[in-house]
């Protein structure tokens, strides 16, 4: 896949698209026989690629890293990084089913427990009827079973991979594993089976354009994720200061040697 300039946040490398021309890089990929290993980078990851550098190599390895979370986007406006608009896991894994259904692309789905999986398809079946699901698997395997289920996925033929499973575990399959599925694009989505599967509620959308998604899923699980979000949210904050100061005397140090 041909690269053109990618902007930097935070030492990544992300790739300034918007919904439309992610998906269309995608579907020219399954025309054009290529492969394409899509990382979603949101405050949360991006703090935790700090503390653990095979997350960090693994998203940077990827061949489109995207802004999945909204404080992405407005940390790069406050750091000169501009990125069009966030593009969400969930919507971007909706757009290439519907597109996968009108151009009969087969798709592979791995990931969430099995009583969620078969949830999922049961709901997706409704809703894309005509959609090819040439394979699926639950998403608890161990490490030494990846190559096994690479190859599965591969045998299937599906040529769009989703991998609803928690970080760092999908970001290390597609790392090591991506390009032996033989799927033209691999995208992880997270905890996007759970909300198709009704399992979990997604926040309204306000709350979405509000950046505040990650608070209404607080409110559903307190236990689980409230010290988590809490801790990170902190910590990308802190990030972001600390660049902004950062880069602030630099670029003023860049404009006097151009002159």
């Amino acid at each position: 896949m041909t690269r053109t300039h990618r902007p930097s946040l935070f030492g990544i490398a992300l790739d300034a698209l918007t919904m439309d021309e992610t998906v269309q890089r995608c579907l020219e990929a399954v025309r054009r026989g290529e492969q394409i290993e899509i990382g979603m980078v949101n405050a949360a990851k991006l703090v935790n690629m700090r503390r653990d550098p095979r997350l960090a190599a693994a998203v940077a390895g990827c061949d489109l890293v995207l802004a999945d979370g909204q404080a992405v986007v407005w940390a790069g406006r406050l750091l000169g990084v501009r990125l069009p608009e966030r593009v969400a896991g969930i919507d971007l894994f909706m757009r290439l089913l519907a597109a996968a259904e009108t151009a009969d692309i087969p798709v592979y789905l791995l990931g969430a427990e099995q009583r969620v999986l078969e949830l999922m398809l049961r709901r997706i079946s409704e809703r894309f009827p005509h959609l090819r699901v040439a394979g699926s698997r639950n998403g608890y395997f161990t490490d030494s079973e990846q190559e096994t289920i690479a190859d599965a996925i591969a045998d299937s033929r599906a040529q769009l991979l989703f991998l609803g499973m928690t970080s760092p575990k999908k970001e290390i399959f597609t790392a090591g594993y991506g390009k032996r599925t033989g799927a033209h694009v691999v995208h992880g989505v997270g905890g996007s089976f759970d909300i198709l599967a009704g399992v979990t509620k997604r926040a309204p959308l306000v709350w979405q354009r509000m950046g505040l998604e990650w608070f209404y899923r607080t409110l559903q699980e307190p236990r689980r994720l409230g010290k988590r979000y809490l801790t990170t949210n902190a910590a990308f904050l802190l990030m972001t200061v600390r660049e902004l100061i950062h880069r602030t005397p630099s670029a003023a140090r860049s404009a006097n040697r151009s002159h």
